[in-house]
């Protein structure tokens, strides 16, 4: 008698599990679609596929009339721009202190307990002081998604450097290797493809910041845009961009995943395995 525990499901077999929760939401909402607007062909809460075309139509492929740019594209550059130098920031900043903290113990005894308390700080309880301090531009909304993800990262890639076998670091010392050399030859290499690893658990939180940031304060922004036709009931817009945020991020996420895979083919191998 084969466990359940043993059975696995081969490659065709695997494409049709991942599709089947996919498909089961577009039949639901499709049905539920069809009743609604059957009974009430006004009805804003589920739109059907062709409102949705039309909205989508309407905000990629025509320019505004009120500003004649494109609404989703310059929406999409202006959210993009604000992550990209949040994440990079904080990705700077979590591999530079999180290698230092995890490998100088003076440092680590200082810096660690700051950092794991300043992680507990709910990023979002400290938005109106980050807009009170830096105004409503740009600084405040990448600040948010630095507040938001850098501490896991630093707290993250120090466990990383703590977790190096002793011997490593026992061994570099004695031939001669000083703390720097120690730093860039033994620890960087094995500390930088994790780092990948914990950007992309970081892309979520890093979204849901921008786009409270966006909302708050913004005049762009895919989160801007969906706060702003909330009052309208138009979820022919706000699903698609719900959706497209979804895109992007799965994008930036295979992306990060790949480029393990190719910089560090070591690392990538066993990485991408337990990712799959």
């Amino acid at each position: 008698m084969k466990r359940l525990i043993n059975l696995v499901p081969g490659r065709g077999m695997r494409w049709v599990l991942t599709a089947l929760p996919f498909v089961l939401i577009v039949v639901v909402y499709l049905t539920g679609s069809q009743i609604r607007l059957a009974a009430n062909p006004s009805d804003k809460l589920l739109p059907s596929l062709a409102q949705f075309a039309e909205a989508v139509d309407r905000l990629a492929f025509k320019p505004s009339g009120r500003t004649g740019e494109y609404e989703l594209w310059m929406d999409t550059l202006a959210s993009l721009k604000r992550l990209v130098l949040g994440v990079g920031v904080s990705a700077l900043l979590g591999l530079s202190f999180g290698i230092l903290s995890g490998i100088l113990p003076y440092l680590h005894a200082g810096f660690s307990p700051f950092i794991t308390v300043v992680s507990m700080i709910p990023p979002m309880a400290v938005l109106p002081i980050l807009f009170i301090v830096f105004g409503l531009g740009e600084t405040a909304k990448v600040i948010l998604i630095v507040i938001g993800i850098a501490p896991f990262l630093i707290r993250d890639l120090e466990s990383r450097v703590l977790e190096l076998p002793a011997e490593q670091i026992i061994k570099a010392q004695t031939l001669g290797a000083s703390t720097w050399q120690l730093i860039v030859r033994v620890v960087l290499p094995q500390v930088l493809p994790r780092l990948f690893g914990a950007l992309r658990l970081s892309l979520g939180p890093a979204w849901l910041f921008l786009i409270a940031a966006e909302a708050i304060a913004a005049e762009q922004g895919l989160g801007y845009r969906i706060f702003l036709v909330r009052r309208y009931l138009a979820m022919d817009v706000i699903l698609p961009y719900v959706g497209w945020i979804t895109l992007l991020a799965l994008l930036m996420d295979m992306g990060l995943r790949r480029a393990t895979g190719a910089w560090f083919p070591w690392f990538g191998a066993d990485a991408q395995r337990h990712s799959t």
